[in-house]
């Protein structure tokens, strides 16, 4: 009867193929770990001279051995010339993410224009001041129409700008008239346009 691949056990790298599979599969089987440990150097030897990715590595190199260790399922017991890697240092769990606790009430404006904002809010008043209150409040009011034109009014945007600035920028609407931004009409997905 013919062996077919499907029907052997998995291996655990592919790239070294079946026959380095069952050389340390021999290898583990030995009864004496002297002779499993001769015999693992033997093996170490084929890999260094057969592999083009071990080009350069040495028999008593760290990848060859942890390549070893990994093909036996991390369970060779031999006197290991170096440290080699363990199951659970292989595919080490990541470390979780922290994410911000930030509010995310002005995150329609994007966290550049709330640093400018308080940026701006530090700044003896004047000219330079003013202007760029009324510059960053038309972007403010342009985000906003890109976002829910409905909502997009002045006096949200200037309750917003005294809000992020800790009350210190009050701008008075009768002072202050910012631009009419249309707003954008996304297209319905999933509806093709007919042809004429």
């Amino acid at each position: 009867m013919l062996e077919y691949n499907t029907a052997l056990p998995k291996l655990e790298m592919r790239e070294y193929g079946r026959n380095m599979q069952k050389l340390i599969d021999h290898c583990k089987s030995l009864p004496d770990k002297e002779e499993r440990t001769k015999f693992a150097f033997a093996i170490a030897e084929i890999m260094v001279g057969l592999f083009p990715e071990l080009n350069g590595e040495s028999v008593t190199s760290r990848k060859v051995w942890d390549h070893i260790n990994m093909i036996s399922g991390f369970d060779l017991d031999i006197d290991f010339p170096c440290e080699v890697l363990g199951k659970n240092e292989l595919r080490p769990k990541p470390q979780a993410i922290s994410y911000s606790k930030k509010s995310d009430r002005f995150r329609v404006y994007g966290s550049n224009l709330v640093r400018m904002i308080k940026e701006i809010s530090k700044m003896e008043g004047g000219v330079e001041k003013d202007q760029l209150i009324f510059l960053v409040a038309n972007q403010m009011k342009k985000l906003l129409v890109t976002e829910n034109s409905d909502s997009a009014t002045d006096t949200r945007v200037f309750n917003d700008i005294r809000e992020i600035s800790g009350g210190s920028i009050d701008i008075d609407e009768g002072n202050y008239r910012l631009n009419e931004y249309i707003g954008v009409i996304h297209a319905q997905e999933g509806k093709k346009k007919k042809k004429k």
